[in-house]
């Protein structure tokens, strides 16, 4: 406990210091240095493109030695097995925790137990409801809803049938996406028709809610797919075989946007099978997961305010969060080398 201790009154002399200093220096991103003390980190689940690139990602940072991680774990989307592998996390004396809760109302208790031990927490792309945390690494889940919403407004012309594949509700992320999506609809398009169905991120719930619309309407002309990782390739399966999967230009192509930024969905846009996805910073989520983890073990400490990555850190009611860019790409900017899955290729 004296490690923690010291911790803890070197945060408190961090919080004094930056009370003092310019805010842009409380968002400067450039100490490499390996913060002091052993990191354990939880993956929500590896049955997707866009988390295993995550790992990926990880994995390379972990090497590079940014942190000292103890072995990752997997909590396979399951809280109790979350919970169980944070307890093994400290049991094997982790001094910080990243982890990315994907129920986030349960896993308060085990933030209030980790606070309680002076282990600070970096949650990503998730935000948790309650439970202290030292960062929440994510994107702006509103912007994703409304992005999705006006490239269908305008692509359709403001009429038609849409199809919305929500996340899970029981995360802040499938419910942020799901009221921008609803509230920019409402306002802007009023005249579209939405079919909401929820779908706990699971690609084959997803299929077959899409074929009992499609049982009674025939017919629809956009999809807003949440999270391509889980919904993109059972999707376009089930509208090829039932003959209509067109091409983007063709009579008949049915408007599709996604959310994750994965290779495949940028394969599917240059093909003209899918129009856009808002590319979720996979590599980002990875790089400052570790970074905030290490500058927590330093005690350092951050504001609000413009970060020097790109980002805004904003104030939450448990902690702060770093909002991470994710441009909406479609045909005009697939290509761009800046693209975390357009580097992940020429990696691979």
């Amino acid at each position: 406990m004296l490690t923690r201790r010291l911790r803890t009154t070197a945060v408190a002399a961090c919080t004094t210091l930056l009370a003092l200093a310019p805010l842009a220096a409380c968002n400067r991103g450039n100490d490499a240095a390996s913060g002091d003390g052993q990191v354990g980190i939880d993956m929500p689940r590896t049955d997707t493109d866009f988390w295993n690139s995550y790992h990926q990602y990880l994995d390379k940072g972990v090497s590079d030695g940014v942190v000292d991680a103890l072995p990752i774990t997997n909590s396979q989307n399951d809280i109790g097995k979350l919970v169980a592998n944070v307890q093994a996390f400290t049991d094997q004396g982790a001094d910080a925790v990243v982890m990315a809760p994907q129920d986030t109302g349960a896993v308060a208790s085990t933030l209030e137990r980790l606070a309680e031990e002076d282990i600070p927490v970096i949650s990503v792309d998730t935000r948790p409801d309650k439970g202290e945390v030292y960062m929440v690494v994510r994107a702006d889940n509103e912007a994703y809803g409304i992005k999705a919403c006006e490239y269908l407004g305008e692509q359709l012309g403001g009429e038609g049938k849409v199809v919305e594949f929500q996340g899970d509700l029981a995360s802040i992320n499938g419910r942020d996406r799901s009221v921008a999506f609803k509230k920019c609809m409402d306002e802007k398009y009023p005249r579209m028709e939405v079919f909401e169905l929820p779908t706990e991120w699971k690609g084959d719930v997803a299929s077959a809610k899409l074929q009992s619309v499609l049982a009674k309407e025939k017919s629809i002309d956009g999809i807003y797919m949440q999270a391509g990782g889980a919904f993109l390739q059972p999707t376009l399966a089930l509208l090829e075989q039932k003959g209509l999967l067109k091409p983007a230009g063709e009579e008949g192509h049915i408007t599709i946007v996604s959310n994750d930024g994965i290779p495949e969905e940028l394969d599917a846009i240059r093909e003209g099978t899918i129009d856009a996805t808002v590319s979720q910073p996979a590599d980002l989520y990875a790089e400052y997961a570790l970074f905030y983890a290490q500058q927590a073990l330093k005690g350092k400490e951050f504001k609000p305010g413009r970060t020097d990555h790109g980002s805004n850190i904003v104030k939450i009611p448990n902690g702060l969060e770093d909002q991470l860019p994710a441009p909406l790409v479609t045909k005009e900017n697939v290509d761009d080398p800046e693209l975390w899955a357009n580097q992940l290729e020429k990696q691979g």
